[in-house]
Formats: structure tokens, sequence, C-alpha cells
């Protein structure tokens, strides 16, 4: 054992006894990171405008804000992109994360010198959790890499602008600088193909032991290893690999690709990470959902989904919710947002300690016909029909046909098999019959004859890749939704199955 890997499981000890404090007291830690936020906050002009030196509690926190949008951050956030001081946080923010916004165009999230630490911190955190539990430390000793976005960085105003994965590289301890893969210049190649077949040659030959990526792209890199390689499994090609780190996207769908690709059923940890926030990260591997990052300067509040489009939905605080219920999140942050509705949903699968398991996106679902079907039953739809077909699915799309050529409407799923099923009916049985067990609304809709059943279309090899590839959104943090309440991707996804 090397002597990092030694000072990890040490170190590892020592934090998550001392995490104790806010895991085994979340509502105090709660209430005392609004106090500290309003009190850090009051004089800026956000604060004085609703005047925070008269909050004194979550009521009076409640009464005086709103829930908002990044449209309602808006005149806000330009005063600061202008170079404007004490506008939503103490000074200026350190870095602008930009993401793509659907109706609002490019966001911009500031992200401040406080924040920034804790952005840092939870990705130690998560590792450092998994150490503690499984004692297995080794993985630091040999390198690691981290498929993400450009470190480069843009001005405005003298602050500067990035990807969120291109901010934190910047952010990386020295001690892990010497382990971390690939090198700062290849991280830099904008064109992801280009990036990956880089990655690949700077790292074929070396002692790969921690992967961490968005599962889609990281299958991409595994199968470039191999084509390169010739070899028949990842494990071949670097035998001490043992941990996958992954965010953004639920990694059941992809776990079967990834045994057969890696050879074997690896170490997992599951991250929450965001532009607004470092969310939850996996503290447990024989529990369900992600520990609540109590300890990120983020007071969260909660908003039934089922009530999110009522005039003024309600909305509550850690310690009143309940579990099995669909949440949309709200966060107030130590940058600078103010119960601010980021768009994720999730639901409690514990609350001894707050755990939480994300279930889509407020804007990603299905009710065309009045079914309301959201990421988590169709993921798990999915899961299904590959346990009882033994497919395996590279991706999938799932979307309303409200106008066929004949018949009832249906619910139509684009998927890209990498292993098809002996019977393609059999695989859309099995999809439809999960999703009906899942969501009575849609079962009441297919017993009613209102729609017909699910309908798979085949999708030829790397339609997804060339999809994302033809919006100009290939690799990086980029993600395919898992369903949508139109058919623009999946005309999308269509019209390529005849290039």
């Amino acid at each position: 054992m090397g002597i990092k890997a030694f000072a990890a499981k040490i170190i590892a000890k020592q934090l998550v006894s001392s995490s104790k404090n806010w895991i085994e007291a979340p509502v105090e830690a709660q209430q005392k990171c609004l106090q500290k936020l309003i009190y850090q906050a009051k004089n800026t002009a956000f604060g004085e405008q609703n005047k925070f030196s008269q909050i004194k509690d979550y009521e009076d926190f409640k009464q005086a804000l709103l829930v908002v949008d990044y449209e309602a951050l808006r005149p806000f956030i330009d005063r600061m992109k202008a170079g404007e001081e004490n506008i939503l946080w103490p000074g200026k923010p350190i870095y602008w994360s930009k993401t793509s916004g659907t109706t609002s165009g490019a966001k911009f999230i500031p992200i401040s010198k406080e924040s920034i630490a804790h952005h840092m911190n939870a990705a130690r955190n998560a590792l450092l959790f998994y150490i503690n539990r499984t004692q297995n430390s080794a993985f630091v000793d040999g390198k690691m890499i981290f498929l993400q976005g450009s470190p480069k960085l843009d001005k405005l105003n003298e602050v500067n602008v990035g990807r969120l994965s291109g901010i934190v590289a910047h952010h990386v301890p020295k001690y892990l600088q010497k382990n971390r893969m690939p090198s700062w210049e290849t991280n830099c190649i904008d064109d992801w193909e280009t990036k990956v077949n880089a990655v690949v040659e700077e790292t074929i030959k070396e002692d790969m032991r921690l992967i961490s990526g968005i599962p889609s792209w990281v299958q991409m890199y595994f199968e470039r290893i191999l084509e390169r390689t010739g070899k028949q499994t990842i494990k071949e090609v670097f035998p001490n690999f043992s941990l996958f780190v992954y965010g953004g996207v639920n990694y059941e769908p992809y776990r079967p690709i990834f045994e057969e690709l890696i050879g074997t059923r690896i170490d997992t940890i599951e991250t929450y990470p965001a532009s607004e926030g470092f969310i939850a990260y996996q503290d447990a591997s024989e529990s369900e959902g992600l520990l609540l990052n109590l300890d990120a300067g983020i007071f969260f509040e909660f908003i039934p989904l089922q009530k999110i489009h009522e005039e003024s939905p309600p909305r509550i605080p850690l310690w009143e919710v309940e579990l099995n219920t669909n949440y949309v999140i709200v966060m107030s942050t130590n940058a600078g947002l103010w119960s601010y509705m980021i768009g994720d949903t999730v639901r409690f699968t514990s609350i001894k300690p707050y755990r939480i398991k994300v279930t889509g996106r407020v804007k990603h679902f299905i009710s065309a016909f009045g079914e309301h079907v959201i990421a988590e039953e169709a993921e798990a739809a999915m899961n299904y029909a590959m346990q009882k077909t033994g497919a395996i699915v590279a991706e999938f799309h799932l979307a309303p046909q409200v106008k066929p050529l004949d018949g009832l409407p249906f619910h139509e799923w684009f998927v890209e098999f990498t292993k098809k099923p002996d019977s393609e009916s059999e695989f859309s049985k099995f999809l439809d019959l999960k999703l009906q067990e899942q969501n009575v609304y849609y079962k009441d809709l297919i017993q009613g004859s209102i729609l017909k059943p699910a309908q798979v279309f085949n999708c030829r090899p790397n339609t997804f890749k060339d999809y994302m590839k033809s919006i100009g959104k290939l690799g990086g943090q980029n993600k395919i939704a898992r369903l949508a309440d139109n058919r623009k991707l999946a005309e999308g996804l269509v019209a390529l199955q005849q290039s």
C-alpha cells in the first residue's frame, strides 16, 4: 500500500466522523445555513430589496421571497455580468458557469469564492465515504481519468467563464495532479471525437484505476480503447481498474453494456453535481439514494411535482418532506441564487439520513394524453425489458406518437441496441407492462383503448451519437433526454436513419 492510499484511509475516517455533525442534526444544519446566507447577503442589492435584515426565520424568508427561475433573476445577473458588485452576493463571482438553456438561451450561473470550495469538497467527500466503507484506497496510488469539458476559460468583465467541469479542473488538489489524466493539452481539445482518440493514446499504457464521466461518453472511450488494442475487455487493458464515478444520468440502463465492456462488475460512485451547487453524493452502497449535501452552503426547499403548475404552488423546507413523493428542488446558495428552481425532480428514499433519488426534469416528461410519465418510470421500464429479454441497450428516448398513420396513438421508444432481443415484440411488451405497473394513468389509457401498446423504433448503431453531433452537443457534460412531451428529438433520430 502506497503512502497516498494509507493516508486516504485515515482522512476518510476523520471526514466521515466529522460529517455526523450535520448528518445527524440536519434540521439544525439547514436552519443555521439559512441564517448565515441571509446575514451574509443582507447588504447586497437583492438583500436590501427583499429586506433581508428583517428576516428572522424560515417563515419570514418564505413570505419575503417568491420561488424564481432564471428569467426572474436575469436582471440581477445581467447587472453582475456588466461588472457591478454586491448584487446577489457580496463582491463579484469568481466564475460564471455557462450552461445551455432551452427557453433562456445560454445561462450564466454565478460561482463565488465560497461556493467553489463546496463543489470540490463534495467530490472529494464522495470518494472518502467510499474509502471508509470499503477500505479500498488502492486507486489513489494509480492513475485517474476524468472525462470532462475543456478547462479553457473565457473572460467577461474580468470574470472567468466556462463549463462547470472545465472550471473545477482548475481546482484539482496538487496531491492528485500527478495521478490525474488526461493532460491539460488533451483536455483542451474542443472536438470530442478528436479528444477521445487523444485520451486513448495517452492512457492506453497507464495504470488506470479510477475513471469518471457521464456513462455515454465513457462508453465511447471504452469502445475506442478496445478497438485500438484488440482486447476483449477493459479489464485486460486496465487490470487494476476498480472504480467508476459518474453523475448526471441514471447508470442502471448502462450497467449491462458496461459490465460487458469491462468484463466484470466493478464498484461505482454516483454523484449529483450542478452548476448551482453540488447537491448530493453516494454515501452508502447498501442504501438507495444519495446523501443530500447539507454542508455546502445550500438551503433546500421543495415543491410537490404534482402541484408545480398551480398559480402559487406550496413549498416546504427539508423538515417537512415525505418519503416517495416527487419534488421539484428549490435552492438558495452561497453564490447568490435565491429560492431558485433548478428544474430537477427528486424523491426521498430516506429521511434518517436525508437521501434522494433523481427522478427526472420538470420539462422532461410525457403527458400528451394526461399520463405524466417521468424519467424514473421510463428507465425502470427499460431495465425490466432488458432483464427479461437479455437485450443490451446503448441509448434510448421515449416520445409520444399523437398522429400515427393508422390506428390509435402510442408511446414510441427509440432504441439503439448493442445486443438485440430475440423478439422485439416481446421487448416492447415488457416495456409496456412495466410502465403500466408504475403509472396508473398510463395503464388506464391502455386498458381503455385510448392508446395502443408501446412500439419500438430500432435505431441504427451510433444514431444518438450522430444526433448529438448534429446539434453541436457531442461529448462533455451533454446528455440525451430520456423522454419528451414532443417529437423534436424523435424526428431528429428518424431523419438520421436515412443518412
